[in-house]
């Protein structure tokens, strides 16, 4: 009985991994080897490669690498943030409208990213946030998954006697939050923090939209502009190979590094707090 869904994961795995194995393999070639040899055949020029990649147009792919840090770093902290508070409130505090604000982040969460896309360019164009920082930042700032993911870990981490008890104690509302919610709600953050740093790593349309300066641009748009290049300069398919390798190794650090905090028991963050 065992055998046909282990066959279905290992092919599950091989699915998601090959691709993974041709860039690595493809990233390793000279431009002559991408196209002339065996596909997962590996080759011996990937130093030469990430050397060529870091002097191109004097280093513009980490200055991409540095940008996509900020947008995602710094965009996943707030829109982690607001969600934590967002979904705190909704979960404990009873208020009128609070379902239907509740109804509202549902609805959101099924609009599609392209929908909202033109819209907010208007809006951040009217202000003259456009080709800014600005204009990736704060778009990425609301997540209504992440405060649903957020309400829904509050109700079943942080039980209500748990604050009741806090309350008796004489503590008020944001200490309330700051010492026992967020040290229950951990595990749940970090899960928000990661689909929306790796959502923001891999965005493409927004910042494509917003941005029309080359050293604003984050590591998929740059890549992009390369690879339309390659039309014309086939060198550069070898490099935006190399380039898409590199850009998910932070992805992978970051991963193995908070992974830790996934934890069994939703009350053990509040115990040790």
């Amino acid at each position: 009985m065992a055998t046909l869904p282990t066959i279905a994961l290992l092919a599950g795995a091989l699915y998601c991994l090959l691709p993974i194995v041709w860039v690595v393999t493809a990233s390793s070639k000279t431009n002559a080897e991408l196209f002339r040899t065996f596909t997962l055949a590996p080759g011996s020029a990937l130093f030469d490669n990430v050397g060529e990649l870091s002097r191109y147009q004097g280093g513009v792919y980490w200055q991409w690498i540095l940008n996509t840090a900020l947008y995602a770093g710094a965009g996943a902290l707030l829109s982690t943030a607001v969600s934590g508070i967002t979904g705190y409130t909704l979960a404990k505090y009873r208020f009128p409208g609070r379902n239907a604000v509740f109804n509202v982040l549902l609805a959101g969460v099924l609009v599609p990213a392209v929908v909202l896309a033109i819209p907010q360019y208007l809006l951040l164009a009217s202000l003259h946030l456009t080709d800014t920082y600005w204009s990736v930042l704060l778009p990425s700032v609301l997540s209504p998954y992440g405060i649903y993911l957020a309400r829904i870990y509050a109700a079943a981490a942080v039980p209500d006697s748990l604050v009741e008890a806090a309350r008796t104690d004489g503590a008020g509302d944001l200490r309330i939050f700051s010492s026992v919610a967020v040290p229950s709600m951990l595990p749940g953050l970090v899960t928000v923090f990661l689909f929306q740093f790796v959502a923001i790593w891999n965005n493409f349309l927004l910042p494509f939209i917003m941005l029309t300066s080359d050293d604003k641009f984050p590591v998929t748009v740059g890549l992009y502009t390369m690879l339309n290049q390659g039309n014309t300069t086939p060198a550069l398919y070898t490099l935006v190979v190399t380039g898409a390798l590199l850009s998910i190794l932070p992805l992978v650090v970051l991963f193995l590094t908070l992974q830790r905090y996934w934890r069994v028991d939703l009350l053990s963050g509040a115990v040790k707090g």
